[in-house]
């Protein structure tokens, strides 16, 4: 009782005393975050005691149940030991995350590459670590969020230009006089739209520039280019993107991320790249995990097959039962709902129903373009796709969404 009246004398916490929006959602049971998975096998997984079909993973290669993965992390648990109790760049650098990176740069065609802890803070290591007073970093509006606070961290000035508007970009260099070092950074795919960056437009505005160019391939390595490398290599020019960014969250069924380039910029970000420098690094059995992973993901291209044959049956079905999903070309496809209570309806009776979804609002999207984000699995199969499938085509008529 007395910390309690200690807290409402300060003046900082009204905001949280303040805040009832989520415990008003929660008091109408549509509250859709945070429900603890206790069981998992690959497409399905138990919540609340029942087993739902998930369609809102990133797991897109249907990899964190493969058993080279389980027995790569297995004996590095044992060989290494729980974490490495230390950043990188003292006491925390194994040889498995030297072997990580020595792969990654091969399979992506870079010369270098630096192993973060998280994706996020790769993006953040990424542009607070180059970008210096009086430089400029150019941010598609769509951006990812860990792109953004990695430009707020920056010293340097931040322009963003409307989403894959490649005109507005071209302006808003040509306004640029200083001189300076400039760098343009875009998602490969777009987690929320599941649309795909122009990357031969980027490259040849880049150079015309002489901006360096970035690319986020957190939704895209594993599911698009000819063995998996990302968006560059899905329009053939990988070597024209500057710098490639990743996660280990998604395809390689683990947790970290990733910067590949040349081995300058990377030696550059090693001494000083703060997210990097002074963050524990990678634990041992998620770091060979990964390698596993990313091996499987080479010895087993039927599975990316396999993905998009998935992703393609999910979005005919979506649009053939009158649904809207936007500009998507990937395993990402939203389903567009528009209103915020309408779109917490439609979850919850998706939840009920067994069919695991993940709904955004703002301000991850505009307040009348709510919706519901699917993605789909290498491993889900026909019968899955058309159960979730029929179940949004009945609950969305009842709603009237279609």
């Amino acid at each position: 009782m007395a910390t309690e009246t200690l807290q409402s004398q300060v003046a900082l916490f009204d905001k949280c005393r303040n805040f009832t929006a989520a415990r008003e959602v929660q008091a109408a049971g549509l509250y859709p975050y945070f429900k603890a998975i206790s069981e998992s096998d690959d497409t399905d997984v138990v919540i609340e005691g029942k087993k739902r079909l998930m369609l809102g993973s990133n797991n897109y290669l249907g990899l964190t149940h493969h058993p080279k993965v389980l027995e790569a992390a297995a004996k590095a648990l044992h060989r290494y030991g729980s974490g490495c109790t230390g950043s990188r760049f003292l006491n925390g650098s194994l040889d498995l995350h030297e072997r990580l990176e020595a792969a990654l740069a091969e399979f992506l065609g870079k010369e270098a590459c630096i192993v973060f802890s998280t994706g996020y803070g790769a993006n953040l290591g990424l542009i607070s670590g180059l970008l210096g007073r009086n430089e400029t970093v150019y941010l598609d509006k769509l951006d990812h969020a860990c792109i953004v606070d990695g430009a707020k961290l920056a010293f340097g000035e931040t322009q963003r230009f409307n989403h894959a508007d490649m005109a507005h970009l071209s302006r808003l260099l040509d306004r640029n006089t200083s001189g300076k070092g400039t760098m343009i950074v875009v998602d490969g795919i777009y987690s929320m739209e599941g649309d795909i960056a122009d990357i031969p437009e980027l490259v040849r505005i880049a150079r015309k520039y002489g901006a360096a160019l970035a690319v986020d391939d957190a939704h895209a390595l594993g599911v698009l280019g000819p063995r998996g490398e990302g968006t560059g290599a899905h329009f053939g020019m990988q070597a024209d993107v500057d710098i490639i960014a990743g996660t280990f969250s998604k395809s390689l069924a683990s947790v970290g991320g990733f910067l590949a380039a040349d081995e300058s910029v990377i030696h550059f970000l090693k001494h000083h790249s703060r997210p990097f420098i002074f963050t524990a690094s990678l634990p041992p059995a998620n770091t060979a995990g990964v390698l596993a992973a990313l091996e499987v993901m080479q010895l087993e291209p039927e599975r990316r097959d396999a993905l998009w044959v998935n992703a393609k049956r999910l979005q005919n079905g979506f649009r053939s039962l009158g649904f809207e999903i936007g500009p998507t070309q990937s395993p990402i496809v939203p389903v567009l709902v528009g209103p915020l209570e309408t779109t917490f309806r439609f979850w919850r009776r998706l939840f009920d129903e067994g069919v695991f979804t993940n709904p955004v609002c703002p301000p991850a999207v505009p307040a009348n373009q709510c919706r519901l984000r699917t993605s789909v699995m290498a491993t889900h199969s026909d019968q899955q796709i058309d159960f979730a499938l029929e179940a949004f085509g009945r609950i969305g008529k009842e709603l009237g969404v279609i």
